[in-house]
């Protein structure tokens, strides 16, 4: 079985998540390699993509995360939330021992996943988080080999939501328009 991360009640719509109450694991600092720790679950493999935004349900801000953020990301030991990095990196939620270790004892590099030794793991995982109607894992690859990801960074998310306020037009957005005549 993979070891989970990130799956919070307050992230999904069904209490009793494996990973419980997120409030539990806020601290005021992260980790001294932390930075390292969230390039690391950016660089995950992406075994289901899902079409949905969300937000911050600390804050309920939009966030570098919220297009997808509930897709399912893997390094072929341990799955997460495509958000998880999010919440790592702003509110500095605790991680299990066991996976900094895992993670610094690869250097921080996103290993290749031999997909015969990792399918019986993401069969046995995913009705654990709420998927089980997932179909059984099945890949045309023999090895998934990590590739770069674009990642947005928090500081060009930011950056961009600033600049996007700045270039909406003056006016009342919130005023229902006439009637078109007909």
């Amino acid at each position: 079985m993979l070891g989970l991360l990130g799956f919070y009640d307050e992230l999904d719509n069904r209490p009793g998540q494996p990973n419980g109450s997120i409030c539990d694991t806020v601290r005021p600092v992260g980790e001294p390699d932390e930075m390292d720790l969230v390039a690391y679950l950016d660089a995950g493999h992406v075994l289901v993509d899902v079409m949905e935004g969300g937000h911050d349900v600390i804050t309920g801000s939009a966030h570098r995360h919220s297009p997808g953020c509930s897709s399912l990301v893997t390094d072929g030991s341990w799955l997460w939330r495509q958000d998880f990095a999010h919440y790592v990196e702003t509110h500095h939620v605790s991680l299990p021992d066991a996976f900094i270790e895992h993670v610094r004892r690869l250097n921080y590099q996103m290993p290749t996943i031999t997909v015969a030794q990792f399918a019986p793991h993401y069969d046995e995982t995913l009705p654990l988080v709420g998927w089980a109607s997932a179909v059984p894992w099945r890949s045309t690859a023999a090895r998934l080999v990590p590739e770069p990801r674009a990642v947005t960074s928090e500081a060009q998310f930011d950056a961009a939501t600033l600049a996007q306020g700045r270039n909406r037009p003056h006016g009342s957005w919130g005023r229902p328009r006439k009637p078109r005549r007909t």
